[in-house]
């Protein structure tokens, strides 16, 4: 229960996440009396998880690549992105003392590995900008004569000319993403997007999956089909699981998934991707010239797994005694296409506690891009997973936090100083 203190400030952040922690120095930097309501014990504990717990801080690619590893919401954060980008976000880290490293694809971590020391910067300098890190989780924002004045908390009331709600989806929800955000958004009148995982492991019908369990294929290729038109590609790592599929490329892949229920979703998974058919088909006529006496199952250790080459056999339809010299030019095919096109029927994604980000949230045609606040109720802004704005791995989703945050806590505090 609330106590009825009443402590007043000119910016309430709600949420110490990434997005709420570079909210709060954004609008202290910038002169904002700033408190910071988390209920967990430490800052960033979902930050400490990232990247396996070595934190993929951001992408340094161009900005309009950036734009193109985000499926849903990149021209919303233009603005965001253009004016506190990955470049900046690297100097903004280093400043603070922690050195960053890049990776394969452009990925940026601390040269330590340890997302920690992330965290433990940016809570160092929301200190030193003086900003109140409290230990209590809102319950409500507060009105008064159809106004925002501030935020209900369950330990004390906290008035405030704005307030930045950055509490996070509903992924990992052990971290204190329990979805807070999207009831707080709704008391103000905001529609919220139903809800989903993205970046989600998927589930696969049939066995073939559970049989391959803890087969991780380094450099395959995977198309995605719905309803039989294709309406994605990509090139990477991924991991056969009990369930189905997990792993980067099958990660991304699911940001594309956004209609089970209503349609139906297939996977092929290109095992040979740097040979074209031609090549391939070369190179499986000189295989089997060299296992011509052997068994058919026993002609693929040059080039399967051992853990696909039975359940690979069994989907070719071919008797797995049968001599390779007495081979059929159309069986050859038919190993022909499923090395470059092995299916996997999708079941549905894994429950969306299991995601990374959370697709859906706080619509945003009702923010402004250009600082945040909702255009619904001015004082109120939003940064960070909270939005209906998601990207792919590859420290894209990190991204969207620090220059969402980074927007909404400038232009809280400018507004706080000019009176609203």
């Amino acid at each position: 229960m609330s106590t009825g203190c009443l402590m007043i400030h000119d910016i309430v952040v709600i949420g110490g996440g990434p997005a709420g922690m570079m909210a709060a120095c954004a609008a202290a930097e910038n002169g904002g009396r700033t408190v910071l309501l988390e209920p967990n014990e430490r800052l960033g504990k979902k930050l400490n998880i990232t990247g396996k717990g070595r934190c993929n801080v951001t992408n340094s690619c161009g900005l309009e690549e950036f734009l193109q590893n985000v499926p849903r919401g990149g021209r919303f954060l233009y603005s965001a992105f253009a004016r506190f980008g990955s470049g900046d976000v690297m100097d903004f880290f280093e400043g603070l003392g922690v050195p960053l490293k890049t990776e394969r694809g452009n990925r940026v971590f601390p040269v330590s590995d340890r997302a920690f020391d992330i965290s433990c910067a940016l809570e160092k300098y929301l200190r030193r900008l003086e900003v109140e890190i409290v230990r209590d989780r809102a319950q409500a924002l507060l009105f008064r004569d159809g106004r925002l004045r501030g935020v209900k908390g369950q330990q004390a009331d906290y008035e405030a000319a704005c307030v930045i709600v950055a509490t996070g989806g509903v992924s990992y929800p052990l971290t204190g993403s329990t979805g807070d955000g999207y009831r707080l958004a709704r008391s103000a009148g905001h529609t919220i997007i139903e809800p989903a995982g993205s970046l989600v492991p998927l589930c696969a019908a049939g066995e073939l999956c559970s049989r391959l369990q803890g087969l991780s294929l380094r450099n395959a290729a995977v198309r995605v089909y719905e309803n039989d038109k294709k309406i994605y590609s990509d090139f990477g790592e991924m991991l056969f699981t009990h369930f189905g599929v997990s792993g980067p490329m099958i990660l991304s892949a699911s940001a594309h998934m956004r209609s089970f229920g209503k349609k139906r979703y297939r996977l092929e998974v290109d095992l040979k991707p740097a040979l074209d058919e031609a090549a391939l088909d070369r190179r499986l006529l000189s295989d089997f010239a060299r296992y011509a006496n052997s068994d058919f199952i026993n002609a693929f250790s040059d080039l399967l797994p051992r853990k696909l080459i039975e359940p690979f056999v069994e989907l070719t339809g071919v008797e797995p005694r049968l001599k390779v010299h007495d081979l059929k030019k159309e069986q050859r095919r038919r190993v022909l296409t499923l090395l470059k096109a092995l299916p996997v029927e999708i079941a549905g994604p894994r429950p969306v506690e299991e995601a990374i980000v959370t697709s859906g949230g706080v619509a945003v045609r009702e923010v402004n891009p250009s600082t945040m606040e909702s255009k619904i109720m001015p004082g109120l802004y939003f940064a960070g997973e909270v939005l209906d704005a998601d990207a792919y791995t590859g420290g894209f989703n990190l991204q969207i936090a620090w220059s969402t945050g980074h927007l909404a806590g400038t232009a809280a505090a400018r507004a706080a100083q000019a009176g609203l």
